[in-house]
């Protein structure tokens, strides 16, 4: 498994050296909000020529430094993935480690996630991830939480029929959230578990790949959980 380095208490000389590193990088795509809202976003319906070849699409939002992006990358060499974040200091670890490591099935895409709908065409994407999301428990932030209705239609905009959705989170409301929301809306949960490490059958590739905030939260005893669906 690909180690990621981790670099904490980033000074804004440093942060402005991986801004400008990267645009140098063949694997990161910055498209300004301009250029997608107006629709000039020149990738969208058209990714597999970024990759050059017709794999199928996996996206990881909120991918911070790459640690998921890469690990699901590096167990399906058949698939494309993308890691989105609008981090863009953070997201150059994670294109960095995947240009040494010379993955060409990898990208990262920095932009806001409510754009997504924008970026992507229709039945562009096979698999959405979601892992470790601010569970924005207050009230008000409801509308910035990531399986809320309106974020599930964009993601059942951009998905292939029957594409997959995954949540990974360490938030218990999170996950009660989700579930109650799918179930009352008659989405498909096809697998759903409270504590992948204590309870059997959780899939490999949500068991095999720890971020470095996950192994914090495993430390101090926090339950991860798991949930697979589809929404279209």
């Amino acid at each position: 498994m690909l180690q990621i380095r981790t670099e904490n208490n980033l000074g804004s000389k440093n942060k402005l050296k991986r801004f400008k590193e990267n645009t140098t990088f063949r694997n990161v795509v910055q498209p300004s909000r301009h250029e997608i809202e107006k629709g000039l976003f020149s990738l969208k319906g058209r990714w597999n020529k970024h990759f050059g070849n017709d794999n199928p699409i996996v996206l990881e939002l909120g991918c911070g430094k790459g640690e998921y992006t890469l690990g699901l990358a590096e167990l399906n060499p058949n698939k494309n993935y993308i890691g989105l974040d609008i981090k863009g200091a953070r997201l150059w670890r994670g294109a960095k480690t995947a240009l040494e490591a010379n993955m060409t099935n990898v990208a990262f895409l920095r932009t806001q996630i409510e754009l997504i709908d924008l970026i992507f065409d229709e039945n562009e994407v096979s698999e959405i991830w979601i892992t470790f999301p601010d569970p924005q428990i207050k009230y008000k932030r409801t509308k910035h939480r990531m399986t809320n209705e309106v974020f599930l239609k964009r993601y059942e905009h951009i998905l292939i029929d029957k594409g997959l959705i995954h949540l990974k989170t360490d938030s218990e409301y999170m996950h009660g959230y989700t579930l109650g929301l799918l179930h009352g809306t008659g989405r498909e949960v096809l697998y759903a578990n409270h504590d992948v490490y204590k309870n059997e059958g959780s899939p490999d590739e949500v068991l095999s790949i720890q971020t470095f905030y996950e192994k914090q939260y495993l430390e101090k005893g926090k339950p991860i959980t798991y949930i697979k669906f589809r929404i279209n």
